[in-house]
């Protein structure tokens, strides 16, 4: 079966769900991390009893906190891009494929029925 045959999504779907599989585990990991982080950092700040550094903590872990929410829609935003060319592509659907293994790596995201 050749690459043609298929789609390029299609033919690719093992790449686009490890990649999405990666994304899933960053989207919980970095965020739950930068939180933590942010956390300890202000604990530490709070027990030095020093203002400048609690100010300086609170905007740090202010800072890690829109980088967490961030980093856990860039699925969603991978998805958007993918609709947003898939609308003006000559090959209707087969980005679709491709949103559908990276934002759901763990189904089968290949709707496509030429196999």
């Amino acid at each position: 079966m050749l690459l043609m045959d298929v789609g390029f999504c299609a033919g690719t779907a093992n790449i686009w769900k490890l990649v999405g599989q990666v994304l899933l585990v960053f989207k919980i990991v970095i965020p739950l991390v930068l939180i933590i982080w942010g956390m300890k950092d202000l604990g530490t700040a709070v027990i030095g009893s020093k203002e400048d550094d609690i100010k300086k903590a609170i905007t740090h872990l202010a800072m890690r906190a829109i980088a967490a929410v961030v980093i856990f829609f860039i699925p969603t935003i991978i998805g958007f891009i993918f609709s947003i060319v898939d609308g003006f592509s000559d090959v209707e659907g087969e980005y679709e494929i491709c949103k559908n293994c990276i934002v759901y790596p763990n189904s089968n995201c290949v709707t496509n029925n030429s196999y």
